[in-house]
């Protein structure tokens, strides 16, 4: 399981006193030197964390560092300001994976996957498009067999189920059975050739778990490891996520 670490709220806390500090590009390489293979960022058109020239610098030294860079975002969000756009930044940077989200302007964080609707032939013809630029185009989607049976109609190379309702529910419900429906959800989407990343509110306690499986390819994590690093560092948070995603 690789482990993707997403810096959104280190630029969120960055951009909350208009310098250069915390550092983003210290951070991500402190990341990439304590074993995490990959880098995530999520810009809004608001940069109300990550910015597009986050965007564009970090790919640069992600890559040349030799670890994976992963960018988030909605596809059909165009330049407004100083946001160039979704698709501009993946034709720029040309990253490892793009991950796309159908999250709106007004949102505080990713709520929902992807589903069928008036959308679906645009999604279609940017997933065609954004192949020529991203190694692999990953689909945010509900942990169900409808929901990767659309990614795959879609044309992605990869999917990346939503995992909040398995966070909220851990340790207060007996996870079991939702666990029983991720592994059906992934040995189906494998089936079908889909790559299979997962990420929202995992931490410490609740990826165990997950990573027992032993059938995710990937999860991204952000916020639980920027709050994690309160208590422990952020040095020896980025150990403790590895021991479980290497374990």
């Amino acid at each position: 399981m690789l482990l993707s670490i997403n810096l959104n709220k280190i630029a969120l806390l960055r951009n909350s006193r208009g310098s250069n500090y915390p550092n983003l590009e210290s951070f991500a390489l402190k990341a990439l030197d304590m074993g995490a293979e990959g880098i995530t960022l999520h810009p809004r058109p608001d940069h109300r964390h990550a910015t597009s020239n986050d965007v564009i610098n970090l790919s640069k030294i992600v890559k040349d560092y030799g670890a994976e860079f992963n960018i988030e975002g909605n596809p059909f969000e165009e330049k407004t300001g100083d946001y160039l756009g979704f698709t501009e930044l993946i034709k720029i940077c040309e990253p490892t994976q793009a991950t796309l989200v159908p999250d709106t302007l007004d949102q505080i964080t990713s709520d929902h996957g992807w589903t069928s609707g008036s959308h679906d032939q645009n999604l279609i013809g940017t997933i065609k498009l954004l192949k020529s630029y991203a190694n692999r185009v990953s689909l945010f989607i509900d942990p169900t067999t409808e929901g990767v049976d659309y990614a795959h109609s879609m044309g992605a190379d990869s999917i990346e189920l939503y995992t909040e309702n398995y966070a909220k529910t851990f340790k207060k419900i007996d996870s079991s059975s939702l666990i029983e429906t991720y592994k059906k959800t992934i040995i189906f989407a494998k089936s079908l050739g889909l790559r299979v990343n997962a990420g929202h509110d995992l931490n410490l306690e609740n990826l165990p778990a997950l990573k027992k499986l032993n059938l995710i390819d990937e999860v991204s994590i952000g916020h639980a490891i920027i709050v994690d690093a309160l208590n422990y560092g952020f040095e020896d948070t980025i150990k403790r996520y590895i021991q479980i995603t290497k374990g």
